[in-house]
């Protein structure tokens, strides 16, 4: 019955397009009314470690963004490729070096926001960069003992049922970085063609809504002395610099080779996307002046579109001279009439019936003007808060305290990763509210639910005993038994989870080189290496469900290219594993 369950959730997942938490928590339910599972062991998965740290690396991660610091480290690390291929080297290269020393988990929790805004910017598929993120993270993982916790827990097992010794640090890289290295090639050669293209669609500046933007250069402004290509102003993702003016000069054609100087007021012309892009721009402010004649905060104020109506009093009026910030308590720092390019200065733009402003001001703007006559819309505009850029060096200094902490093992990945949080909120790296909004919650329960599967099929019998039947297969080979140890641990950390697949295969793994009195070490190897195989599907690891959502991805992208993966990266591991730690060692 289990089986049964577990298949008809797999068909589901990849024959239809439903959402994968509906899917899961459907297999649950049946779980429960089957009698597989108690309520108690179907709920277990929701109170698990890995799933409450996830939850809270959401929150760490939005402490990043809302400083500044998730665009920081794009523009630091990944540069502006100009092609795809370079651009997934750019991020895959360096992923695989650094979860070769930090834990997988909190390095995508952290990469996945930074990624996101930079494929964007760049004008690539995010859908093309986010599998990959995840693959590189699980591949530099194999590299050391401390890459992932499955090494962990496998070398765990070796002291405590084995009297073989400790593994060396680095002795599992003999066949990690060969792996990481043909995955990493992998990766590249194919993800063109195995991976979706769902670039989100880009409104280009003469099509949709067109806002005309004013920005000034701070005087302390990082960009100062950049060109316009070198500051990231020259491709800008739906939007154009239309001019410069500087002083009394008009700069109307801007080359990118024009260097930024302190007080130029730049002119854009774009989509909303692109215009919130900009306000968040460390070193850019809005230009209007009245700007900075609101009491609030600027981090703590919002923006907001409105539709005017013929009933305002700012009707045919420029924005100067209608008093805007005393009526309202707002700035206009945009404005867009449809299917017209206002040229010119901001605050000269007469107001007429129709025109879109986009405005900030404090948070209640929204419930003070919700059923205002002037304004026949009003609407937040989502994720555009302007960055705390000065607090920008204390959220990477809470970020570097938890991934030290974790890794050597201070504390652990949930207590770091809680301590994170608390310090992020309590230096106001985020608010109460941008924290509880960021969490995705559809993760945490297809985790939740998956980890639930997942236990039903190792309370019922049903894993133990296809792992009986696979291994007896082998027929007392010990290459065919290395392989078939293999393909059990890569189909089971696709379905249970690694650590679960791990712990599994280890006992079966260890009967079966004993019966063939063979050495032990080939088999952990492959057990480690075959318990981070996790690319077939998005529920065999955190990483690859962090990836889902923004993605874009269906359960049927991880099969094209997580199944050839796994295969080509099995072949090398029994190829290699018995050459480095032989099936008969020499006697010493």
């Amino acid at each position: 019955m289990t089986l049964g369950v577990v298949g008809l959730t797999l068909t589901l997942l990849i024959g239809t397009r439903l959402s994968p938490d509906l899917v899961l928590i459907g297999a649950i339910t049946l779980l429960l009314l089957l009698g597989i599972l108690t309520p108690t062991q179907a709920l277990e998965g929701l109170g698990n470690e890995g799933l409450v740290t996830v939850g809270v690396l959401f929150v760490v991660a939005a402490g990043l963004r809302d400083t500044g610091v998730v665009h920081a480290i794009g523009a630091l690390l990944l540069g502006r490729p100009r092609s795809l291929t370079l651009a997934q080297v750019r991020l895959i290269a360096p992923v695989i070096a650094i979860s070769a020393f930090i834990n997988n988990t909190p390095l995508v929790a952290m990469l996945v926001p930074v990624v996101e805004d930079w494929a964007r910017r760049c004008r690539f598929s995010v859908s093309k960069m986010m599998l990959p993120l995840s693959y590189a993270a699980i591949l530099g993982g194999t590299c050391t003992l401390i890459g992932t916790s499955t090494n962990l827990i496998v070398h765990g097992l070796v002291l405590e049922n084995t009297t073989l010794g400790p593994m060396g640090f680095f002795e599992i890289g003999a066949l990690g970085l060969p792996v990481a290295l043909a995955g990493f090639a992998f990766i590249i050669l194919t993800s063109r063609w195995l991976l979706p293209d769902r670039k989100p669609p880009l409104m280009q500046p003469d099509e949709g809504r067109e806002y005309t933007l004013e920005m000034l250069v701070e005087a302390t402004s990082p960009l100062i002395g950049q060109t316009v290509e070198d500051a990231g102003l020259r491709h800008l993702p739906g939007a154009f610099l239309a001019e410069i003016e500087r002083g009394d000069t008009i700069l109307p054609a801007i080359a990118p080779t024009v260097r930024l100087q302190a007080g130029d007021r730049l002119l854009f012309v774009g989509v909303v996307d692109s215009v919130v892009d900009l306000v968040r721009m460390r070193g850019l402010v809005p230009a209007p002046e009245q700007l900075f004649k609101l009491d609030e905060p600027r981090a703590d104020r919002r923006l907001f579109e409105v539709v005017v109506s013929d009933r305002s009093p700012i009707m045919n009026k420029t924005i100067r001279a209608g008093r805007f910030r005393t009526l309202y308590d707002a700035v206009v720092i945009a404005a867009a009439r449809n299917g017209e390019r206002l040229g010119g200065k901001l605050g000269d733009i007469e107001i007429r019936p129709g025109d879109t402003l986009l405005i900030e001001s404090r948070s209640s703007f929204l419930d003070h003007h919700r059923n205002s006559r002037d304004f026949l819309l009003v609407s937040e505009v989502r994720g555009a808060s302007v960055p705390r850029h000065d607090r920008a060096w204390i959220a990477a200094g809470i970020m570097a305290l938890m991934v030290a902490s974790a890794t050597f093992g201070l504390l652990s990945m949930l207590e770091s990763s809680l301590v994170a949080a608390g310090l992020m909120l309590a230096t106001r790296c985020l608010t109460l509210d941008s924290a509880r909004s960021n969490i995705d919650w559809s993760i945490l329960v297809v985790i939740g639910a998956a980890l639930g599967l997942g236990q039903a099929l190792h309370l019922s019998g049903a894993s133990s005993a296809i792992a009986q039947l696979w291994i007896g297969l082998a027929d007392h080979d010990p290459f065919l038994t290395l392989v078939a140890v293999y393909i059990l641990t890569g189909m089971l950390t696709n379905v249970i989870t690694n650590n679960a697949a791990a712990v599994l295969a280890f006992p079966i793994a260890q009967a079966a080189a004993a019966d063939l009195g063979v050495s032990m070490w080939p088999f952990i190897a492959v057990i480690m290496m075959g318990a981070s195989a996790s690319f077939a599907t998005p529920i065999g690891y955190q990483t690859n469900l962090m990836v889902y959502g923004p993605g874009g991805y269906r359960f049927s992208d991880y099969l094209r290219l997580g199944v050839p993966l796994t295969l080509v990266l099995g072949i090398i591991v029994v190829c290699l594993a018995p050459l480095i730690w032989p099936f008969h060692p020499a006697a010493p």
